[in-house]
Formats: C-alpha cells, structure tokens, sequence
C-alpha cells in the first residue's frame, strides 16, 4: 500500500477527513464502479464492505464523513455514492501528469490503462537517458492510446509549463530521485507519486504518496516465513 509520507496544509474550509479514511475511498470508488457497470442500482453496507475489506461499521463512519448516510433496508444508491467520493476526491477534474523516469516502470505506468477512467491524464513523459529522448511512448490502454514523446530531462519545466502538468511521478533511479524531486516543486508541482525507493524531503504544502514495492515484498515475505513455523 503507498504510504504517505508528506502532507499539505490543512485547508480551513474543508471538511476534516482522516488519511485513514481518505486512504479507502479509491477502493469504495473502485467496487462502487464494478456495482455501476453491472448495473447494480443499490448497495448495502454489508455488502460494500464485503467488497472493500473493511467492517461495515467502519465503512458506514467512513461515508457518514462525506455526508452519506444510507437508508435502513435500503442502503445506498450505488450511482450518487459513486458521485460523492468521487467529488470528495477530486476524479470529476481532469488531473495531467507527468511522468519523470521511462524505463520499464515508467513505460509500464504510462501504458496503464485504469488512469483514463479514474480522471488522471498522462501529458508528458520525461528521461535523462540520451537513448530514449526524441522517442514515443504508446500512453492508455488499448484503443485509447496516443503517443507522447519522451523529453530531456533538462526541459522538465518548461514541459510541465507547456503541458500544464498538476502531479508529477517519479520512476527514476534512488540517486537522482530528490534532485528531480526539487525540479518538479520548483516548476509548481505541488503533488508527487515517488517510486524510488528512496524517501523524498519537500517543502511545507507539498504532498508524496511513496511506492516500495520491494518494502512490500519484504512484508509478504515476513509473513510467508510465520506460516511455515
């Protein structure tokens, strides 16, 4: 699971939503979907939770945040609570991303198909290696592709100025991955997805979410290890 490891300001005129709570609206948003593509008109707490993971009294606390209720006997329109989280998490908007570092990571990133649909749109890709700039990359899931060419590295900002990019990825090596970092928050990304397994210092205001898919293994494999006991 990405961990958060940076926080922005609190903004005094928000609702005050606990990162425990923001960190299971993506799946509620993703179960709430599969219920909406099989039409499925109504959902019961129960049965989202089942869905997500979660208890069903932690999951009806969680939406009572957002101001959704339910009904008794009837539960929750699975449409309008759809619409609710994904309001509450900003999917409505039409958020552009940047990707810096194409290697297999990024290339893998960029080619994933779930970003179109959830409200993330990749604008630009960005590479060090001289081998790699001038090329096209093959960006969304089959028969929603486009190709976008990969740029210097040295021209980070002016492609994020040009493309207008909001959340900038890091998938490049540990060693260079705060010097890009610094790059991106001076250019005006003030929202970063990190990659590298390295931990990332940013100013006051700017938000990380890391990613150590190796830290994870090693989790799984403190667990594997028990079970054998």
């Amino acid at each position: 699971m990405p961990s958060k490891v940076s926080s922005s300001s609190k903004d005094g005129n928000s609702p005050k939503i606990s990162e425990a709570t923001v960190s299971r609206l993506p799946a509620y948003y993703r179960a709430l979907s599969q219920l909406a593509d099989a039409a499925q008109v109504r959902v019961s707490s129960e049965e989202l939770a089942a869905l997500t993971g979660v208890s069903s009294a932690m999951l009806r606390k969680d939406l009572s945040h957002l101001g959704s209720y339910g009904t008794r006997g009837v539960g929750y329109e699975v449409e309008f609570l759809r619409y609710q989280i994904s309001r509450e998490m900003g999917l409505n908007n039409d958020w552009s991303v940047v990707i810096v570092g194409v290697g297999n990571l990024g290339r893998a990133l960029a080619h994933y198909g779930g970003f179109g649909s959830r409200g993330f749109r990749v604008v630009a890709l960005v590479d060090a290696d001289q081998t790699l700039i001038g090329t096209k990359v093959k960006c969304g899931a089959e028969g929603k592709t486009v190709e976008l060419l990969v740029h210097a590295l040295s021209d980070l900002e002016d492609v994020i100025k040009e493309t207008n990019a909001r959340l900038g990825v890091v998938a490049t090596p540990a060693e260079s991955a705060q010097v890009v970092s610094d790059r991106l928050v001076k250019a005006g990304i003030r929202s970063i997805l990190n990659f590298a397994p390295v931990h990332l210092s940013v100013p006051e205001g700017v938000d990380v979410r890391k990613v150590d898919l190796a830290s994870e293994l090693q989790i799984l494999a403190f667990h594997e290890q028990r079970k054998a006991v």
